[in-house]
């Protein structure tokens, strides 16, 4: 067979049912079709469930390893899955079935370290958990994906998962000491460790993070806490315009300011937002806003960016800056899926990334696309790291085909855009299935050989969630 060829997987007989039994329990093994269809869909535009051939809910690492090697040896596809959060079919079938593992029963919280500031946690732990029991303790788990009370910490953990503060803290990689793994083959790898620093070999743990389940199955994490911020504020910023808003991303910066979440709402989705929220937005027809946290240690500190903050944003344009209702603000920030999907249907969700500096003249360039393609869009953007969220509606298109052909046209021409300008197809969300077709596209070929090559060293069956990434 060549490197390049189809793998080909075996189907699902009785005699590994059974087994499966075996390793798990009975209780634990799904084969019935009303039970396997919530595991068909995820959040992205999945509409026509993904059915595997079984659901298995192990409830140790020990008995994860022992169904991937089953599957291994009798080369079945295995799928990982947290909660089905994902936005891209990461997580369901590709078509050839196989054997879904669910890591939910593995949710509990092993360690909390207050006086070296760590946690150690099983990959079900909802991320949300995780922030309320370090929040407890007077500690922060810095990482927050907006999807944060429903997530699980191994979907972010196996996504590289970013959300409002990576501006200040990094992704979910910058979070992680160290992983316990099974591995394709269905051994249970320990990689990374609890240091700030270490050159010793291969950093395979920051590796496995963001390889969304097809390097390893994530079972373990020990995760990085820092002291909660002694002083906290909410600012909202009114710009007339995007363009005016969008370059308040490099003049932080350069006044030595880093807020802790710097976020962009174009002028529909505040309109759309205010909308569904029924509550009245202040902002000046075709505007936008900037929400910026500030997190200090001291009052004073935090005093001063305000002031700063306040002087730079009336340089820039902006008509009116006060301190927010956090509450509030972040609830009008975070309706932006229910709010845009409620006012018109979503063709596609986007995910693309950029240099921040580049930001403003990519979203200059997305207009001049769906103008071209005849593409209507609105956005969001976690504009401190360049991370910009575009919904494509679904309107104005004859029929399926016609939104099919301009709906790709679209993404193509705004992939060459990000590239372009140095930036990639998804900044947090991943490649799955969904994107995989323009991420081979735009991917420099010899690093795509090379992540081909990683897999094929890790994975010789190919059996560890096929079809996803690459093919």
């Amino acid at each position: 067979m060549r490197e390049d060829s189809p793998m080909e997987y075996n189907r699902i007989t009785l005699a590994v049912i059974t087994k499966l039994q075996a390793i798990v329990g009975e209780k634990y093994v799904w084969t019935d079709e009303e039970k396997r269809i919530p595991y068909g869909r995820d959040e992205g535009t999945f509409t026509v469930p993904l059915l595997p051939d079984v659901v298995v809910l192990p409830e140790t690492a020990e008995e994860l390893a022992a169904v991937v090697a089953l599957a291994n040896e009798a080369v079945i596809p295995v799928i990982p899955r947290g909660t089905g959060t994902g936005l891209e079919g990461g997580a369901l079938v590709d078509g050839r079935g196989g054997i879904l593992v669910s890591t939910e029963r593995m949710n509990r919280i092993l360690e909390i370290n207050e006086e070296a500031m760590y946690m150690v946690v099983e990959a079900g732990v909802i991320t949300e958990t995780i922030q309320k029991e370090a929040g407890k303790r007077g500690l922060l788990y810095a990482g927050d994906p907006c999807s944060g009370d429903s997530c699980c910490i191994g979907g972010n953990g196996a996504t590289n998962a970013g959300g409002n503060r990576a501006v200040k803290y990094g992704t979910t990689r910058d979070q992680i000491y160290a992983l316990e793994v099974v591995t394709p083959t269905g051994k249970i790898a320990q990689l990374g460790k609890r240091l700030h620093k270490m050159t010793a070999g291969y950093p395979l743990e920051k590796i496995v993070v963001g390889s969304e389940g097809t390097l390893g199955i994530i079972t373990q994490l020990t995760i990085k806490l820092v002291p909660l911020p002694k002083a906290t504020a909410h600012v909202l910023a009114v710009f007339p315009s995007a363009e005016q808003a969008l370059s308040l991303v490099t003049a932080l910066p350069k006044a030595g300011i880093t807020p802790t979440c710097l976020e962009f709402m174009d002028y529909d989705v505040i309109e759309v937002v205010g909308a569904w929220l029924d509550e009245k937005q202040n902002c000046p027809k075709g505007g936008a806003y900037m929400i910026i946290q500030l997190d200090s240690q001291s009052d004073d500190g935090l005093d001063d960016d305000c002031v700063a903050i306040d002087d730079i944003c009336h340089t820039l344009g902006a008509v009116e800056v006060f301190m927010a209702d956090a509450e509030k603000v972040w609830k009008a920030r975070k309706a932006f899926t229910e709010a845009s999907a409620a006012d018109c249907p979503v063709a596609a969700m986007e995910d693309f990334v950029v240099p921040p500096d580049k930001l403003l003249p990519f979203m200059t360039e997305l207009k001049s696309v769906g103008e071209a393609t005849g593409v209507l869009f609105r956005g969001v953007s976690h504009a401190g790291d360049g991370n910009i969220h575009l919904d494509l509606l679904r309107k104005g298109f004859t029929d399926e085909a016609d939104e099919c052909r301009r709906i790709a046209a679209f993404e193509d021409k705004a992939c060459e855009a990000a590239y372009r300008l140095g930036g990639a197809i998804s900044g947090e969300h991943g490649i799955g299935q969904a994107r995989k077709a323009l991420f081979e596209k735009y991917t420099d070929p010899v690093e795509l050989e090379l992540m081909k090559a990683l897999k094929r060293a890790w994975d010789p069956k190919g059996i560890l969630n096929p079809g996803k990434i690459f093919d």
